[in-house]
């Protein structure tokens, strides 16, 4: 057991340092093929969707090839050897390196489970048999570049191919079936090596595809060319590949060049010295390994800081969108005549405790500063509450557009700060009515953002609680039963079923005739009339709290009916909203598009909430919008789109270096209200490049000529047409093509 445990500590560290390394020459490959970097723009979105090692590589290769002029940043290239070679680096390399740390993380806790250690170490072959293939590929495309005769024979020798590191890995998967785990280990050692050898043959080809011959030149002392002219232009050379290569890939090739011009010549006798630096067993390969991480942590200070987890921030193309949907939004809540309100980023903990039910452990308390517990908003609608009874208020629509933040565990499309976007109606109105407009009001809301089909969930909680009583749940467990219904969007009714029996005490026939009623979802008008004459009907009529609510959905679904939007309603018997303070019509919006962002919208009505903060009873009721979620299917659909970063009308490009004539040009225009920039630059192209790159409509271009005769150059940047205007005519001419 100690000779396996032992053998296992091995395998670690060897892995540890492939992991750091074959980044490294990953990076040197993405310089030999000009692969496209923007592959690598991995940035932490703060909802957990992204792993923190696919990011730490992301990070690893971008310090590597820091000042690159090889890689290019942009979309241009061979798109087909960038996304077969390359794209893959990130997810390959990134789950190499939680595998280590996962058979590391045992490994210092658990000395005698073989089994433990057995199925991490297997689980680390699997990751390093995808990391063998990925750089074989990459060894192959390096070959097709170099020109250097004799090099493919001598890797062909090697015997290296995805057949050895698939019968390598089968090896071990049936050491690990026969619980053989010295056999196993022995196995994973071998596939280790293979990969070893597959990543070094990866650094030789890169190599020689960066540096092609003038390597084997320079050993030689530079024959080949006139003694004195080829070590000078051996020097031209050196520095110029100083100017291409990154930072970080060219202290990695100028320390392999001097390491391989102290051993033997010829090509054979060079490619050998060279897989010896980077074989683990060799002395020279502790020098490679402390260059490499050498480069990646002097680079650490300058690395971007990361944002707390859950929260995130915008670029200026997010913040295009996020400003076009907040415009959007509230253009549809002023046409209901709301009005806008604000409140505080943090309350009294006693304003928020108590009101959202089992989700209330999820409040951001705040430490107590002068005498007072406050926490972060959770909501919007109960601040809302909070300043209606605070205030003494009768009746007031409102709508609010704010962060809220919750301490939850960021996943998928879910954070820890986030905006709201809600619309609330208090006050006494006719029965039915604000039900009605906050539903209408979503899907305004919907529709007019675009995003594509969605549908509005809709049900009533006194209804839902009539279900309860009728199936025999004690009221007392009314909203811990609700808040396990609520999950039915995303479980099966058996999951749902299990946690209700098992850990909130139903008997089986009560989740079992709960289960009848959930599964009831259709569309509204010809499902309420199902209901009212079937049997789940009867039963339901004879509850008078379950009647009074069927009476306020048989209103609400006329009203939706006859404003045309009931489309775009089920009736759904299995919302539940897991709120405690919802007391009637409760809904949910879900996108139903390709993107799965689940439920983009809720609300419901509270009738109770305004009065427990000590005033009389104002019923309310209100809806949210999920903005986050809205404006993830917003970007993804904006892909594929030019989305302009500000909306600059005119680029006033001045040619030189007089800011006085910009300043005096660009005021003018800022003056009339013209959204206008300017640029001070020698040559014409920047300012051409800027202003396609931006997509600036127009631009105004000044030079000493222009100056000189009294006239200015505009140019419509997408015709590319271009007249001669007087200058003291600029805001006239300006005003007719951008108001025609």
């Amino acid at each position: 057991m100690s000779s396996f445990f032992e053998s296992c500590k091995l395998i670690d560290q060897c892995s540890s340092a492939l992991s750091t390394v074959a980044v490294a020459v990953a990076a040197l490959s993405c310089e030999a093929a000009r692969a496209n970097l923007s592959a690598f723009d991995l940035t932490d979105p703060g909802d957990g969707s992204v792993a923190k090692d696919d990011i730490g590589v992301s990070s690893d290769i971008k310090v590597l090839l820091n000042g690159s002029k090889l890689a290019i940043s942009s979309n241009k290239g061979d798109d087909k050897v960038n996304t077969d070679s390359f794209s893959k680096i990130l997810v390959v390399y990134g789950n190499v390196r939680e595998a280590v740390k996962s058979l590391h993380s045992v490994i210092r806790v658990v000395a005698n489970s073989s089994l433990k250690l057995g199925g991490k170490v297997l689980h680390l072959c699997f990751e390093l048999r995808n990391l063998g293939e990925s750089s074989l590929e990459r060894v192959r495309l390096n070959l097709g570049s170099i020109s250097i005769e004799g090099l493919k024979g001598i890797f062909e020798k090697d015997c290296l191919s995805e057949e050895s590191l698939r019968n390598g890995l089968k090896l071990a998967v049936d050491a690990e079936l026969e619980k053989d785990y010295v056999k196993l280990v022995k196995d994973v050692d071998l596939v280790l090596g293979i990969v070893w050898k597959i990543v070094a043959w990866e650094a030789v080809t890169a190599f020689f595809v960066l540096e092609g011959d003038e390597a084997l030149n320079e050993k030689n002392g530079g024959k080949g060319g006139e003694a004195d002219g080829g070590n000078v232009k051996a020097e031209k050379r050196k520095k110029k590949k100083k100017v291409l290569l990154g930072r970080g890939t060219n202290l990695i090739v100028e320390m392999i060049k001097d390491r391989l011009m102290s051993k033997g010549d010829g090509l054979e006798k060079i490619v050998v010295e060279f897989l010896s630096i980077l074989d683990p067993k060799s002395p020279d390969f502790d020098g490679l390994l402390k260059k490499v991480k050498e480069i990646l942590e002097s680079n650490e200070s300058r690395r971007i800081p990361k944002t707390p987890k859950g929260t995130r921030d915008f670029a200026k193309e997010q913040m295009a969108i996020r400003k076009k949907a907040f415009s959007i939004i509230t253009k549809v809540f002023e046409r209901h005549c709301a009005t806008a309100l604000d409140t505080p980023a943090f309350e009294l903990k006693e304003t928020l405790t108590g009101k959202y039910g089992e989700d209330s452990k999820l409040i951001y308390d705040l430490a107590d500063q002068g005498g007072e517990l406050c926490s972060l908003r959770y909501d919007l609608t109960v601040p809302f509450s909070r300043y209606v009874a605070m205030n003494g208020l009768t009746s007031f629509k409102r709508y609010h557009i704010d962060k809220v933040w919750r301490r939850d565990n960021p996943s998928k499309g879910r954070y820890r700060e986030f905006y709201q976007c809600d619309f609330d109606i208090a006050g006494q109105y006719e029965k039915m009515g604000p039900d009605f407009e906050v539903v209408r009001i979503l899907s305004e809301v919907l529709n007019a953002l675009n995003i594509g089909d969605f549908e509005i969930k809709l049900n009533h909680r006194k209804l839902l609680d009539g279900v309860l009583e009728i199936c025999g749940v004690p009221p007392a467990k009314f909203r811990t039963i609700c808040s396990s219904i609520d999950k039915l969007d995303k479980q099966s009714f058996e999951q749902v079923k299990k946690e209700m029996v098992e850990e909130k005490g139903l008997s089986v026939e009560t989740a079992d005739k709960i289960g009848t009623f959930v599964k009831i979802r259709g569309p509204p008008l010809e499902l309420l009339s199902k209901i009212m004459g079937g049997a789940e009907g009867s039963e339901l009529l004879k509850h008078n709290a379950s009647k009074e609510a069927l009476d306020d959905l048989s209103l609400l679904f006329d009203a939706l009916d006859k404003s045309r939007c009931i489309d775009k309603v089920v009736f759904d018997l299995s919302l539940a909203r897991g709120l405690d303070y919802y007391t009637g019509v409760i809904f949910e919006a879900v996108f139903k598009g390709v993107v799965q962002v689940g439920s983009i919208g809720a609300g419901g009505r509270y009738d109770n909430l305004i009065g427990n903060f000590g005033t009389k009873q104002v019923p309310a009721v209100g809806m949210s919008l999920g903005i986050e979620r809205v404006l993830t299917i917003m970007e993804e659909k904006a892909q594929n789109q030019a989305v302009r970063a500000t909306e600059t009308q005119v680029l006033v490009a001045v040619l030189g270096d007089k800011l006085s004539v910009a300043a005096e040009l660009v005021s003018e225009l800022w003056d009339v209200d013209i959204k206008a920039e300017y640029k001070v630059h020698k040559k014409v192209m920047k300012h051409i490049e800027y202003a396609i790159d931006s997509k600036i409509p127009w631009m105004i271009i000044v030079g000493e000529r222009e100056l000189n005769e009294g006239i200015l150059k505009l140019k419509n940047i997408e015709t590319t047409n271009e007249e001669v205007i007087p200058r003291s005519e600029l805001v006239e001419e300006l005003q007719k093509r951008l108001c025609p």
